[in-house]
Order: structure tokens, then sequence, then C-alpha cells
């Protein structure tokens, strides 16, 4: 059975994590990022953002770290190449509206992809000059294991540039 992953947000947060979409596993899991080679969790943990290594059955922990979880387009695919335009954009608007009342300090697409639509271009990993609704924007690499190209421990140094920068700047 495939389910739609609940979102996992409320007012004060730091940083809310948004995904492209849910992947099969996690589809099934009904956790986010359940795939085991996912490094998303890893990554979270060795950047310092929790104290705890989480697991995706722990996903609905994730506020007590004031941290929060959704994806831009809530459908699940085998692969985000499976999305169309219109998902994304349908998507935009929609993500919008999750966070409209509770945006975070925060908000932090995991993947270029997941941002591109609603900015027009490939932006840059790291911190953004643009805001999405009230919040500020950082690009994570995709943690999802498709994203071979870059290593784990470059994907878990970005995880800790956005520790960082909340703690500077954020």
């Amino acid at each position: 059975m495939h389910r739609e992953l609940p979102d996992y947000l409320r007012p004060g947060l730091k940083v809310v994590f948004v995904g492209i979409n849910p992947g099969e596993l996690s589809a099934r899991a009904g956790h986010y990022y359940a795939n085991p080679r996912n490094a998303f969790w890893d990554c979270l943990y060795k950047s310092g953002l929790t104290n705890v290594k989480l697991a995706p059955i722990d996903d609905k922990k994730i506020t007590e770290f004031d941290l929060g979880l959704t994806d831009r387009v809530k459908r699940w695919t085998r692969s985000a190449n499976e999305l169309k335009i219109s998902d994304f954009r349908r998507g935009a608007e929609e993500l919008r509206q999750r966070l409209d009342g509770r945006w975070p300090r925060v908000v932090a697409f995991n993947g270029k992809k997941g941002l591109e639509w609603i900015l027009g271009y490939h932006p840059d990993l790291g911190p953004q000059p643009q805001r999405f609704g009230e919040s500020r924007v950082f690009v994570l690499p995709s943690t999802s294991p498709a994203n071979a190209v870059l290593p784990r421990p470059r994907k878990v140094a970005y995880f800790r540039a956005l520790a960082r920068w909340l703690e500077v700047d954020g």
C-alpha cells in the first residue's frame, strides 16, 4: 500500500526540510526518507541539527528538534523524473499554503529540483538571496541514492553549513 506522507509542521520551527516528492519505499513505509540508502537521517545527525540519530520510523519526532518535514509534490513516484511541470507548479502553491501561518526561519530544499521551478533557474547549493514566503531559503544536495554524484561526506558538509548558517544568520 502506498501512502501520502503527513506534514510535520508547526509554528516556530527553525527549519522545514522540503523533499521533491516521496519515493516508492517511503510511500510504502509511510515515513520520510525510508530508503536505507538515503543519506537524510545520517546527514541530519552528523550536522548537529539533531543530537540523536533518528530513523524513518521516528520522522514524527522531528518537530521536537524544532525541525519540520514536507514535500514539494505529495504524490509518490519511482523517480522524481516521472513528475510533470504541472506537478511542480501546483506543488509550489500547495507548499505555500501548507506553510502559511507557520513559516519557519528557513525552508531547506532537499535537492535543487525542488526549488528551480519556483525560481525559474537552477540554483546553487547553499543559502539563497530570495525568500520563500516569510522564510529564508537554503538548498541542500539531494540525499537520494539517485544523487550518487556527490559522496555522503559532501552531503553532510552542506547540512553542517546549514546548521552554521542558522547559528549566524538564520
